[in-house]
């Protein structure tokens, strides 16, 4: 399994930087941000002190929109990083939430979605492809080979965005760790792949959501909770909508589980000002338990048991959300501890 870290670009972007250079030497292979222009820093001029003070790392949003930003114009943000520090982005992609809603906007349509990863990644990789009516090509972009494409990545929680995925995206990404939730969705990306006639394996898995690492009992698993509940409010966002949709899960003609879309019952609004921030007031309407299954919790050992059975289930990567008051802590016991006890075992004679 690989490791990633998500990081917001909350000034000062040096200390951002500096999270991203520990966690390439902690034995992570991605690093993400939030992209969310009004509320942080703007994520890709932080892309750029990322890789250039790193060596390895692989670094893009989690995730961008189609409606924020002309796509060609994200593709060129690629291709030029790429040119600059060597092929080492990736594109992590939903409708939008927060970048679009803090300016009176809304999710994009799945049929808009749908074009964008293909214009994205087209471009971003020196290849020419329609669009706005036209053959576009960045001249001066290069193409450096199916080892070294700028991947684009779909995140989605619905059956609909679900289909997507499997279809066109080179990855699919779960904003949340609950094992069960994750073999619903990743089942759906994976039948959806083979029916459009895609190897389903093909298509990568990542796994994301707060990591905290401590003691695992009594008042400070407590604290965990409280660091972490911010997460529940986040996804319930994307769970409303999803509601909104298709009523609530479980039952008739909804295939989404209720284990998503329960929690949200007692969800009355939301403040973006608070986004993604321990201590969100918005997000007291999540239960311990939806905190308990989003996240992951507790000591060392108990990060590595869920890990194991994400793993089992096919995801690819674990990215960790580092919006909590014990970054460096959990940071070095991934290094230490997780991100070995996870790492594929290798025989020094046969």
């Amino acid at each position: 399994m690989d490791f990633g870290v998500v990081l917001q670009t909350t000034p000062p972007a040096a200390r951002v930087v500096d999270l991203a250079r520990r966690a390439e030497a902690y034995g992570f292979s991605h690093v993400w941000t939030f992209d969310s222009h009004v509320l942080w820093e703007e994520p890709y001029v932080v892309h750029s002190a990322v890789l250039q003070a790193t060596r390895k790392v692989v670094v893009g949003p989690m995730v961008t929109n189609p409606a924020t930003r002309e796509w060609s114009v994200t593709a060129s943000t690629y291709a030029t990083l790429n040119e600059m520090y060597g092929p080492r982005t990736i594109c992590g992609i939903g409708r939008g939430d927060s970048a679009v809603r803090t300016l009176s906007g809304k999710p994009t349509t799945l049929a808009a979605l749908r074009e964008s990863v293909h214009v994205i990644r087209e471009l971003a990789n020196g290849r020419p492809v329609e669009h706005r009516g036209q053959t576009v090509r960045l001249p001066w972009a290069v193409d450096h080979g199916p080892a070294h494409q700028t991947e684009v990545w779909v995140a989605a929680y619905g059956p609909k965005a679900l289909q997507l995925t499997g279809e066109v995206a080179d990855g699919f990404i779960l904003q949340l760790a609950d094992p069960d939730i994750a073999a619903w969705t990743i089942k759906a990306v994976r039948e959806a792949a083979e029916r459009a006639g895609r190897d389903p394996m093909a298509v990568k898995v990542c796994v994301a959501a707060p990591a905290y690492v401590g003691d695992a009992s009594g008042a400070t698993i407590e604290h965990q909770r409280e660091q972490c509940r911010w997460f529940g409010g986040m996804v319930g966002n994307h769970v409303a909508d999803l509601v909104a949709r298709y009523g609530e899960g479980g039952s008739g003609d909804n295939p989404v589980p209720a284990a998503l879309t329960d929690y949200v019952r007692g969800r009355e609004g939301y403040d973006y000002n608070q986004h993604g921030r321990a201590g969100n007031t918005h997000a007291r309407f999540v239960p311990d338990e939806v905190v308990d299954r989003f996240c992951l919790l507790g000591d060392a050992a108990d990060h590595v048991a869920r890990l194991r059975d994400l793993a089992a289930l096919g995801v690819d990567q674990f990215a960790l959300y580092l919006q909590h008051d014990a970054k460096e802590q959990t940071l070095r016991a991934y290094g230490d501890v997780v991100v070995p006890a996870l790492a594929p075992v290798v025989t020094a004679v046969s």
